[in-house]
């Protein structure tokens, strides 16, 4: 009988249930409009989604380039909606004074102080990332999958 490699646990379903019940639990009965720590969370997820389809894509690239583009244009689109739910995060106003912050905040990495908000140094350290794996026509491309036969 053949010994078989352990299977590590795949988390991925957990996290989508996860999400799946956040949403139905928090936004019939939440507030209209997203906090800045709701967009935060949501920003941190979908930089985390970004690392794991970067990983899978570096890998399959190199097996399958067919596959591996796709899967690098699915992490270009990641990226992209990472880099709106921040210019949301930064056009929302702050809670209690509903100031909205400029620019500088941003480039202070920690808008809103350290441990509680931490979007723009998360987003900054992906961004070194990005500009590693992609081309600026990557980004600003209406159409990032090229498709290989």
């Amino acid at each position: 009988m053949p010994a078989t490699a352990p299977v590590a646990q795949d988390f991925v379903p957990y996290a989508t249930a996860a999400i799946d019940f956040h949403r139905a639990l928090n936004i019939p009965t939440g507030p209209l409009v997203a906090s800045r720590a709701e967009l935060d969370s949501l920003h941190e997820h979908l930089v985390a989604l970004h690392g794991l389809l970067d990983a899978h894509a570096q890998r399959t690239f190199r097996l399958l380039p067919g596959e591996g583009d796709h899967l690098k244009a699915a992490r270009t689109r990641l990226w992209q909606a990472a880099d709106h739910l921040h210019a949301a995060y930064h056009a929302s106003p702050r809670p209690g004074s509903g100031e909205v912050p400029g620019p500088e905040a941003c480039r202070a990495r920690l808008p809103e102080g350290a441990p509680e908000l931490s979007i723009c140094r998360r987003h900054q350290e992906t961004a070194q990332l990005v500009r590693r794996r992609t081309t600026p026509a990557d980004l600003h491309t209406p159409f990032t999958g090229l498709v290989r036969r």
